[in-house]
């Protein structure tokens, strides 16, 4: 485990700096956000950006991305902006449901994502996210619902925190 959470936690609070949060968010991407490539490049109270470069192992057999690439990038966007949403009030958010449309197929360049809130409740939250091409075309879009949850609750057997790669 790492103590970037409670740093993270008072930078957020006091309205810290982005490129701070930023870095921190990158510096504890989970290794699947890490193996698909997914940069986080802005943070503000009202959204969360990030950028994935496709490859061709984010291809499926038909040379188009992946909807699981789509889904990840969803899930990742809207789970970071409410959590940084939730620290503010001391609490942890798990997600509830992630519906992802897929709306034009791609085959490289760059997917660029923004995550914004459609509900910021104490009990629960809603983002949406945005997905577009290099030509600024949205390639797919979804909105996740997040619970919750009391500083210090378990889910799994274990207290959330953040942790690095493979901790």
């Amino acid at each position: 485990m790492t103590d970037a959470g409670p740093a993270l936690a008072a930078l957020v609070a006091a309205g810290g700096d982005a490129a701070a949060i930023v870095a921190i968010l990158n510096d504890h991407r989970s290794a699947f956000d890490r193996l698909i490539g997914l940069v986080f490049t802005s943070v503000s109270d009202d959204a969360v950006e990030a950028e994935v470069p496709v490859t061709p192992q984010l291809l499926q057999p038909y040379g188009l991305v992946h909807g699981g690439v789509y889904a990840t990038i969803v899930e990742s966007l809207a789970s970071s902006g409410a959590a940084l949403s939730a620290m503010r009030r001391g609490q942890s958010t798990v997600g509830l449901e992630n519906a992802t449309s897929f709306l034009q197929g791609t085959r490289g360049g760059t997917l660029r994502a923004r995550a914004t809130p459609l509900n910021r409740g104490r009990r629960t939250q809603v983002w949406r996210v945005e997905i577009r091409d290099d030509d600024q075309r949205m390639v797919a879009s979804g909105h996740v619902r997040m619970l919750c949850l009391e500083g210090g609750a378990t889910v799994a057997g274990e207290s959330l925190a953040l942790r690095r790669d493979g901790e």
